[in-house]
């Protein structure tokens, strides 16, 4: 059974902030590579980590220079969408 997403309003202010141009391109990466991955199989992937020491666990998707990072709530069978940020600032 597949996952539901849910975009947090921190995940979506996140999309928001940046640029335009690049904006568009991504959300296009979102929908149709990174969505289909994570609601089919949130816990293992070539571009997924889950990340150490981090509570409630916390998983995260690479997706060029730019990190979502996501909770999976087993029972409910969904995967949270937390935060987008770029490499740099993600860790």
């Amino acid at each position: 059974m597949a996952y539901r997403l849910f975009e947090t309003s921190v995940f979506l202010e996140d999309l928001e902030t940046i640029d335009p141009s690049v904006r568009a391109k991504l959300k296009e990466k979102l929908r149709d590579y990174v969505y289909p991955q994570i609601k089919d199989q949130p816990h293992f992937g070539p571009n997924i980590k889950k990340l150490r020491n981090w509570e409630p666990e916390t998983w995260r998707f690479r997706t060029g220079t730019w990190r979502i990072f996501y909770e999976i709530h087993e029972k409910a069978k969904m995967v949270y969408l937390i935060a987008f940020d770029p490499r740099k600032d993600a860790y």
